[in-house]
């Protein structure tokens, strides 16, 4: 009598879930989630500039010296800026690919666009192009002070007040962070649902969430152009 043999299935490897629409969903997810916490710390330290340019260059300076003696000068900024750069490129990648899975899927177009899809998902793909140009436009203007033409090595309030100065300034901050809201609102959204914290009692206050975090960083940031503007910061 033939003993029957018994198959194993070989363990999901990294790569496994890395190709498959899943996992790149989760590392989506889990990406966003740790911009959304930056986003809302940088949001609450921006705001300092209505307390005067002491507080906020003292603000600035307290950024660099963060975790010493343990750590060295400026050591636990960049650790942030290098987890924020694998979080953006995680995202990015990820988010393209699933774009063109989705389009392969489906390489006709629909008749008919569904009339229940939000304009934030219509415009999700859009709105990460706006984005990731603004990145680049942020750091050259407030980080490298390429493009800040009345900049001010080592002060950083002067350096806000002088890019929010000009009308061009103003406009690429205000539509980034309108595009922002829009991405925060489906992404949070979907976010949740990915990893499973989504379900029929829960979904409203979840929407309720991705909600009110879009307009409260929305808002939270448009407030220091409009605070230069108005000359609430001076």
């Amino acid at each position: 009598m033939a003993l029957a043999t018994r198959t194993y299935r070989r363990p999901p490897t990294l790569k496994t879930a890395w190709d498959s629409t899943v996992g790149k969903k989760a590392v989506m997810a889990v990406s966003g989630l740790v911009m959304l916490l930056y986003l809302v710390a940088h949001m609450l330290g921006n705001l300092k500039i209505f307390f005067g340019a002491d507080d906020y260059n003292g603000y600035a300076h307290w950024l660099r010296t963060l975790g010493e003696p343990a750590l060295h000068y400026e050591w636990a900024l960049w650790i942030i800026r290098v987890v924020l750069v694998v979080a953006v490129v995680a995202h990015g990648v990820t988010a393209y690919q699933l774009s063109r899975r989705d389009l392969r899927a489906r390489p006709v177009g629909y008749a008919h666009r569904k009339a229940r899809s939000s304009y934030a998902t219509r415009t999700m793909r859009w709105g990460g192009v706006i984005l990731a140009l603004f990145i680049v436009w942020h750091l050259l203007d407030l980080t490298t002070l390429t493009v800040n033409r009345n900049a001010q090595p080592g002060h950083p309030y002067q350096n806000v007040e002088a890019t929010f100065h000009t009308w061009y300034g103003d406009v690429i901050y205000i539509v980034a962070m309108l595009a922002l809201g829009l991405h925060i609102q489906h992404g949070f959204w979907s976010a949740a649902q990915t990893l499973g914290a989504g379900n029929r009692r829960r979904d409203r206050a979840l929407k309720a969430t991705a909600t009110g975090l879009a307009v409260l960083l929305t808002a939270g940031f448009i407030a220091v152009p409009v605070g230069v503007m108005t000359g609430t910061v001076h």
